[in-house]
């Protein structure tokens, strides 16, 4: 068998990939996992379990629920929130476990489950390993120890999870937005109700988009990954900017008043500077990966903070920063981790911090923003390589120190292995836009003679 649990939980298309006998199975397996781990010792289990609308999500929730409560947990089925809502009500309710089912900015199609340690934190690998190990040896035949009577899980509807988890975002938030005129894109995802119910608590006129889930439109045309929509709601209604979700609202992108994109690293910019002025930016810090746009790190180091860089991924974000104890990390993507009030990227959080720096300035986002200059930035994949000698091929290493030479402090080049095919991606940043792209076919042309 191979891996079930990816970067982040099991995810494949609902009901082909991801069936309800594997929901249900994974659930019963994580719930004896646990118990042997000493987690539900002394006490009752409790599971949080909530989804995003996908039309799946109503199958494989009822399928999570009765494994865990067939294995004993109790149940309390927050419904439709946002991945970050759940991580935060497992922690803030003192679950055992937390369950989401969504698969974030995929299409509709696909489905996930992911799951949550006591606390809100995500599973250790070591968990997910002993969770498939485990379902697995159940799957072909041992049978389940199984409690009877009074000792099966019950099953409650939260229905006060969500103004609990609005309350929360309320009370984080610095400063309140009155004033501002705020235009949402909810994707048709988890935060359709959450969002504009936190913004406009905080004093924003909102105007949503994209907020009329069917189960069917998730991600759809609209929400971070389609920005178009929102762009033009931005300028038409004279916004003073546009915050952008994706289906379960762990990530967030923005767009200035002009209809002008604001991305991950330019986010991160104005939230670290914010937090700085606050007090709350520990060791003057910011984490973010090795995609980071060069012109983050160029503006990070004049305003004297230091970047630290981690591999692509969100998980090695919030590693690097639970270990050295960072309070702000996240992605280009718009995945952004404010750890003094999230236990993971919160797109609904990460808005609201952006608009109240909007507010507390009275400068424009653009004029925030532009604390930093992105880069050009191209990447070039190129297939059918042997990715495993990029690191050993004497021809790719005078290539790339040639094109290092080449562009100089202004630019740069990175080399990556693709994590689930054969393939190499270049990618190479430069000041000019062309110059960014001769030296990435140069590059390019190189990995395929030196690595074919």
């Amino acid at each position: 068998m191979g891996r079930l649990f990816g970067t982040d939980g099991v995810r494949g298309v609902a009901n082909a990939d991801l069936t309800a006998e594997l929901a249900l199975g994974l659930s019963v397996a994580a719930a004896h996992v646990l118990a042997e781990a000493g987690t539900f010792e002394g006490h009752r289990p409790t599971a949080v379990v909530g989804r995003d609308p996908r039309a799946s999500g109503e199958f494989l929730e009822a399928a999570v629920v009765a494994g865990l409560a067939s294995a004993g947990v109790d149940v309390l089925r927050v419904g439709v929130l946002p991945t970050p809502a759940v991580a935060y009500l497992t922690g803030a309710l003192g679950a055992d476990l937390g369950v989401m089912l969504s698969a974030s900015h995929n299409a509709m199609p696909d489905n996930g489950v992911k799951f949550f340690a006591r606390g809100g934190h995500k599973l250790a690998d070591e968990l997910e390993d002993r969770i498939e190990t485990v379902y697995e040896q159940h799957r072909t035949g041992e049978p389940w120890a199984r409690p009877t009577g009074a000792g099966v899980g019950r099953v409650t509807d939260y229905a006060e999870g969500f103004d609990r988890y609005v309350a929360h975002l309320i009370a984080v938030l610095p400063n309140r937005l009155d004033g501002l005129k705020v235009v949402l894109d909810e994707a048709h995802g988890a935060a359709s109700r959450v969002s504009p119910e936190a913004f406009a608590r905080a004093g924003a006129e909102v105007i949503t988009i994209g907020a009329d889930p069917d189960g069917l439109n998730i991600n759809d045309g609209c929400g971070s990954t389609h920005l178009d929509l929102l762009k033009a709601a931005v300028v038409e209604h004279g916004a003073d900017l546009g915050i952008a979700h994706d289906g379960d609202a762990d990530r967030c992108l923005a767009v200035d008043a002009t209809g002008a994109e604001v991305d991950g690293d330019q986010i991160l910019a104005v939230l670290a500077l914010a937090m700085r002025e606050a007090g709350q930016l520990r060791k003057d810090t910011v984490v973010g990966t090795v995609m980071s746009n060069l012109g983050f790190k160029i503006a990070m180091e004049r305003e004297g903070i230091q970047l630290v860089q981690t591999a692509v991924g969100d998980r090695y974000v919030l590693e690097s920063m639970k270990a050295e104890g960072f309070a702000l990390g996240g992605e280009q993507s718009g995945h952004v981790i404010v750890l003094d009030h999230a236990t993971t990227g919160d797109g609904t959080l990460t808005g609201l911090m952006l608009a109240a720096r909007v507010a507390a300035t009275g400068r424009t986002l653009a004029e925030l923003a532009g604390v930093m200059q992105r880069l050009p930035q191209l990447l070039i994949n190129v297939p059918d390589v042997d990715k495993s000698r990029v690191g050993t091929s004497p021809e790719l290493a005078a290539a790339v120190a040639e094109a290092e030479r080449e562009l100089g402090s202004t630019g740069r080049v990175l080399l990556r292995q693709s994590g689930t095919e054969p393939l190499v991606r270049v990618m190479v940043e430069a000041a000019d836009i062309d110059q960014a792209r001769a030296v990435a076919e140069r590059l390019a042309d190189v990995v395929k003679s030196a690595l074919g």
